[in-house]
């Protein structure tokens, strides 16, 4: 091969490089974004807009560049590794000291974008004396959009779960800053005094590489400092953060830095969502449970020897194993996730439950919030609309509403979606200290029977089987001009960022 046939070769390999990486260091902004600062479609919208822009910039300046371009370039890939690759560090170690965290994040992100934008005018003005036009603009573009699918794949697919968001950066910094030194060695002919340049890459790929060792360590201290508690278990799992916390006898689960319980006062929540519907549904041999991969409603369920079976769907099958299998979480759940009646099966609810024939007498569904858009289907008319098909005639559902205090307007929007599809509904809440004022909805297609208990157990701990005394509100818990969430609107997941936005 010529050398200006490698030449071309290498640059378009960079091209590729480029764009892969700037894509991952958009979607490392967008995923720590919604990780610390709440699953929202807001930042994620923000760091779309603003890292596109910021590449328009970096095409514009381009023009203004002179000299040895392959120098400025390889000079800007090497920069790009360390700003792109130290930024989760960095926003990571930020976010609990500084009140302008927000500013730091879309900085780096206008950064990022600003110098990614640089690169490829520049591969073009330095191919354009080498290759013809038409073939410049149609290799060029070809190997940048090739990359940029292969950086959407591999994100979700294997990077988070197998590195994480602080991990990923790092390791496609390290990818920068390696082609920046190969450019320089293979194509040492078109840099003079090259050794500069060599230096500048080995140092940097060094502090990135130093990074990436102790990742492990520096994602534990900057955790320690956010939760303020022992971390026992945190973990990456394909679709979220798993970090479980230990102070004073007291075990929180965090997803994506959002409070999944507390063990001092998760039994009035689970009781809560459990118990109505198990005591007064007419038929409880079949059981029916959406999210609650952590087991705790399993065990309020299992309390009832009327209950011949208990099917669970989670979506998160590292999160289900978790609690099966470490002893701390099925200490918690009282090891219910391996009972003999209950079956688990790691699946999208909204397509099981369309697939799925078998009718249940209840259902309990225990999503989280309503904070994007693919859980927000889950609240949806639609799906409503398909999971009373899988009801028998008389099935009680059970669905936690989030907070009728902290966000009204979501907690009347799920209530009034449910009755729109399971017109017997009845909003109910009860006061859980780790969370405030917590809200339910208990449905069914048919009346209650003026809650008329049909079964108990002995020793609760909250629930009183006084289903009357949950279902007042005070005034400040109101809201009664809300929509119904609907697939094609999600205005659930609006009502929810407006709200809970305020509150973070």
């Amino acid at each position: 091969m010529d050398k200006r046939k490698r030449f071309e070769l290498l640059l378009l390999g960079a091209v590729f490089t480029i764009a892969t990486c700037g894509l991952i260091y958009e979607l490392v902004a967008g995923a720590l974004a919604s990780y610390l600062l709440g699953d929202s479609v807001k930042q994620f919208s923000f760091i779309i807009g603003v890292y596109l822009f910021a590449m328009g910039i970096g095409s514009y300046l381009a023009k203004f560049l002179t000299g040895n371009l392959l120098r400025i370039f390889i000079d800007i890939e090497i920069l790009i590794g360390l700003v792109g690759g130290l930024s989760s560090v960095v926003l990571f170690l930020l976010f609990e000291q500084v009140d302008f965290f927000q500013f730091v994040l879309y900085l780096f992100v206008f950064v990022t974008g600003c110098l990614v934008g640089l690169e490829i005018p520049l591969l073009m003005n330095i191919l354009k004396d080498r290759m013809a036009f038409k073939d410049l603009v149609s290799n060029v573009f070809t190997f940048d959009y090739i990359g940029a699918l292969l950086a959407s794949i591999l994100f979700p697919l294997f990077l988070v779960p197998k590195l994480g968001i602080m991990g990923t950066s790092l390791f496609f910094g390290l990818i920068n800053i390696s082609i920046a030194w190969l450019l320089c060695r293979l194509l040492r002919h078109e840099l003079p005094k090259r050794y500069w340049l060599e230096g500048k890459a080995i140092a940097s790929f060094l502090i990135l590489l130093t990074c990436f060792i102790f990742t492990d360590y520096i994602q534990a201290f900057t955790e320690n400092k956010l939760y303020g508690e022992n971390i026992i278990i945190s973990k990456n799992t394909r679709y979220q953060r798993m970090v479980l916390t230990h102070k004073n006898d007291d075990y929180r689960l965090y997803l994506n830095n959002n409070l999944q319980f507390s063990s001092a006062d998760e039994y009035r929540y689970h009781e809560s969502l459990v118990h109505p519907a198990l005591s007064l549904a007419k038929d409880v041999s079949d059981v029916l449970i959406l999210g609650g991969g952590d087991g705790m409603a399993v065990r309020e369920i299992l309390k009832y020897p009327q209950v011949k079976s208990i099917t669970l769907i989670d979506l998160d099958q590292q999160l289900t194993t978790a609690f099966q299998q470490n002893d701390v979480l099925k200490k918690l759940n009282h090891n219910s996730l391996n009972h003999p009646k209950v079956r688990v099966f790691n699946a999208d609810a909204y397509q099981w439950i369309k697939t799925n024939t078998k009718k249940y007498g209840v259902v309990i569904i225990d999503f989280p919030d309503p904070s994007n858009y693919s859980i927000g289907k889950l609240y949806a008319l639609n799906f409503y609309d398909e999971l009373q098909k899988r009801l028998l005639p008389n099935a009680l559902v059970a669905v936690q509403s989030t907070s009728p205090y902290f966000a009204p307007k979501s907690f009347w929007c799920i209530h009034q979606t449910i009755k729109a599809i399971l017109p017997h509904a009845q909003a109910y809440q009860t006061y859980v200290p780790s969370f405030g004022a917590w809200g339910f909805t208990l449905a069914s297609a048919q009346p209650f029977q003026n809650f008329a208990v049909r079964r108990k157990v002995e020793k609760l701990r909250f629930y009183n089987y006084k289903f009357t005394d949950l279902t007042s509100f005070s005034r400040d818990m109101l809201a009664p001009e809300v929509e119904v969430n609907k697939l094609n609107n999600q205005i659930l997941v609006r009502y929810f960022d407006e709200e809970w936005g305020n509150v973070q």
